[in-house]
């Protein structure tokens, strides 16, 4: 399978012969990042904010996920969960997080968790081999928090996104503050990461991604 990047928290999954998944399309007014234009079978909505939730970004959608639950769409097993507090706790903005099983190669997009997990929801998730986790805070984790949710999900690759971008109007931290915190060095991007069931590595890597709709 392939993961592209397209700035913030929105990623792109695509699979030979089955559904293509856009996770979290943003409104490019309210961000400042460039406008996109994606297709997709499937789209999903971590949270209800311009920066998540822009639907008209993305051509073709068939299914477009905003709640918890379990679905199987065109060959793709999907499970949403919801994430950070309680309806009650205005401060707190409802999450949901989405864990994608294609054909056996597990991609967890964390959407905008504010907190660490709780030991269900960890549960919950089961083995993740890809984690696509927001590291720049503005309301969501940090690189700190980050770095103890990487360490108790244990994927095999962990993506970093959610974090400063150039002219985007969301105050976010650097990407430096991240691999800092993770001990990381020199790591050279890639335009996409490609895995298989097979390819999945023994040891946790980071794979920084290259915005594919940068300006």
């Amino acid at each position: 399978m392939e993961i592209t990047w397209y700035g913030h928290s929105c990623f792109r999954l695509t699979q030979r012969r089955m559904i293509a998944v856009v996770a979290d399309p943003y409104d490019p007014a309210e961000t400042g990042l460039s406008p996109l234009k994606l297709k997709a079978d499937v789209v999903t909505i971590s949270h209800d904010a311009p920066g998540h939730n822009y639907l008209k970004a993305v051509k073709g959608v068939q299914r477009v996920i905003t709640g918890p639950g379990e679905y199987e769409i065109g060959g793709v097993f999907i499970t949403a969960i919801r994430t950070n507090g309680k309806k009650r706790e205005a401060a707190t903005k409802r999450n949901l997080v989405c864990l994608f099983d294609y054909d056996g190669v597990t991609v967890a997009h964390l959407g905008n968790l504010q907190h660490v997990p709780t030991q269900s929801e960890i549960e919950a998730l089961g083995a993740v081999d890809v984690a696509l986790v927001p590291v720049g805070g503005g309301g969501a984790l940090n690189a700190a928090q980050a770095a103890e949710v990487i360490s108790l999900l244990e994927p095999a690759i962990v993506v970093p996104m959610h974090y400063r971008l150039p002219g985007s109007k969301t105050d976010l931290a650097p990407l430096s503050r991240f691999l800092k915190e993770m001990g990381v060095e020199n790591t050279e991007p890639r335009d996409s990461l490609k895995v298989s069931a097979s390819s999945i590595p023994t040891e946790l890597q980071i794979v920084v991604l290259n915005n594919a709709n940068a300006a």
